[in-house]
């Protein structure tokens, strides 16, 4: 697994290091993608919210985007994706859903690693397919289920 982890944030303290970030992508990644290169950017609100402006057309910043590279047939790179997360969001998220800040930075790892995987959340079937990766991944990392928080919250 080659990781580039590119830390654009102007606060780089309590950011996690990159041995969790390894051993996050690795929990996510099944083992014919192991050899392949991930680039994680870690952004503040204001590189977020212009990616999120330029590619998905929504004028906020948000947690996370994720951008898998599709290579062209007749070249075999072995790129995976980027994936983009934003401190500030994935920081307060934590907060108000009542996570530990390193089991929400996981959960937020692994959702994007799954969608540089093709997986998605645009339809409910595909919805609860992801999140029950998601969960089988996290629990096997010694986390809580990330939506178990996220459903009290919402009763």
């Amino acid at each position: 697994m080659i990781l580039d982890l590119q830390v654009a944030c102007q606060n780089k303290q309590g950011l996690p290091i990159k041995a969790d970030f390894l051993r996050w992508i690795k929990a996510a990644i099944p083992a014919h993608h192991q050899k392949k290169e991930i680039t994680i950017r870690l952004v503040d609100e204001d590189e977020m919210q212009r990616l999120n402006v330029t590619f998905c057309k929504k004028d906020r910043p948000t947690n996370i985007l994720s951008f898998p590279f599709r290579s062209p047939p007749h070249l075999k790179l072995l790129l995976l994706g980027d994936v983009i997360i934003c401190r500030q969001i994935v920081e307060c998220e934590a907060i108000e859903q009542q996570k530990s800040l390193e089991s929400h930075w996981a959960h937020m790892v692994i959702h994007g690693i799954l969608h540089l995987l093709g997986y998605d959340h645009y339809s409910k079937s595909s919805a609860e397919e992801m999140e029950s990766i998601e969960k089988k991944i996290m629990l096997a990392l010694g986390y809580t289920d990330p939506y178990l928080i996220c459903q009290e919250f919402m009763q």
